[in-house]
C-alpha cells in the first residue's frame, strides 16, 4: 500500500560504530518509500544494546501504512510499548538493570509531519536557513538546564551529560513524547543519536543540510563526527521534503 502526498522525498542514511566502541548499538529505518524515518541508540552493554535497538526499530519497520497520520503514530506507538514489555523481561530473564534504546522517529502524510521520540537522540528541522531542534532531550542535564541551574555551555561538559531520563525498556512504564508539524516546500530534517549531536555544532549542521544534498549531507555529518574521535556510535538520517504542487514547481504547458 503507498500513501497519497503532494511531496516528494528523498533520503539518505549512516550509521557508523565509530573509533572507540567495538559493538554498534545504533540502528535506524530510512524508508522515505513508506515515509517514515527512525533512530535507535541501544545501551546496556554486553551486546544487549544492539538488541534493544534492533527490536525498535523492526518493530517501526512493520508500522501501518495508512494514509492517517494519526493513526501511523498510534501505531508506532503501541507497538514501541509492546517492545518495552519486551525488553523489560528480557532483562530481568539476563539479571541485569536494564536493556533500553532511545527513539526518534518521524512520519509524514500528505502536507504533515508527526515524529515521537524518547531519549537523547534528537530530530532536527532545516527551512529556510534556520535550524530548529524539534526534539527536547529526555536527560538528567536537559532538566537542570529546563530549570536554569545549568547553562547551554556547561552542559557540554557536564558528567552526567549522558545520563537519560527515559528510554524504550529503561522503565516499566513506557513515556513518548510525540507532536505534529505542517511542512513546507523545501524542508530537510535531520534524525541522529548524540554520538553526531555530541560531535557536530549547529553551525556545521546547517552547512552540510544547506546544499538540499541528503546523501552529501548524511555523508559529510558522518565523517565530521568521525574527524573528532568519533566516541559514539553515530547515527544520520537526512530527509527531504519536495512540495510538487509549489508555485515554482507547476508549468502551465509542460513537456510530455
Amino acid at each position: 500500500m503507498t500513501f497519497n502526498t503532494e511531496f516528494r522525498w528523498t533520503s539518505a542514511a549512516r550509521t557508523d560504530t565509530g573509533c572507540v566502541r567495538q559493538i554498534n548499538e545504533d540502528a535506524l529505518l530510512d524508508a522515505p518509500e513508506r515515509g517514515l524515518w527512525a533512530v535507535a541508540d541501544g545501551m546496556g552493554g554486553h551486546a544487549v544494546g544492539d538488541l534493544a535497538s534492533r527490536l525498535v526499530i523492526e518493530s517501526l519497520a512493520r508500522v501501518s501504512a495508512s494514509n492517517d497520520l494519526s493513526g501511523v503514530i498510534a501505531d508506532a506507538r503501541t507497538r514501541l510499548l509492546d517492545v518495552n514489555d519486551q525488553l523489560r523481561a528480557e532483562a530481568s530473564r539476563r539479571m541485569v538493570s536494564r536493556i533500553g534504546s532511545t527513539v526518534v522517529l518521524l512520519a509524514a502524510r500528505d502536507g504533515t509531519c508527526g515524529y515521537l521520540w524518547a531519549g537523547d537522540s534528537r530530530i532536527y528541522l532545516f527551512r529556510q536557513g534556520r535550524l530548529v531542534q524539534l526534539t527536547r532531550d529526555h536527560s538528567h542535564v536537559e532538566e537542570l538546564k529546563a530549570r536554569g541551574q545549568l547553562t547551554a555551555e556547561e552542559a557540554l561538559h557536564h558528567p552526567a551529560q549522558h545520563l537519560i531520563t527515559r528510554a524504550v525498556g529503561a522503565l516499566d512504564v513506557l513515556e513518548l513524547d510525540e507532536n505534529t508539524l505542517a511542512l513546507n516546500d523545501g524542508d530537510t530534517f535531520l534524525l541522529c543519536s548524540d554520538g553526531l549531536s555530541n560531535e557536530v555544532s549547529e553551525a556545521e549542521i546547517i552547512n552540510e543540510l544547506a546544499p538540499g544534498n541528503c546523501d552529501m549531507a548524511a555523508q559529510r555529518l558522518l565523517e565530521i563526527a568521525l574527524a573528532r574521535g568519533g566516541r559514539d556510535n553515530i547515527s544520520v538520517v537526512v530527509a527531504h521534503a519536495e512540495d510538487l504542487m509549489a508555485p515554482d514547481k507547476t508549468q502551465v504547458n509542460p513537456s510530455v
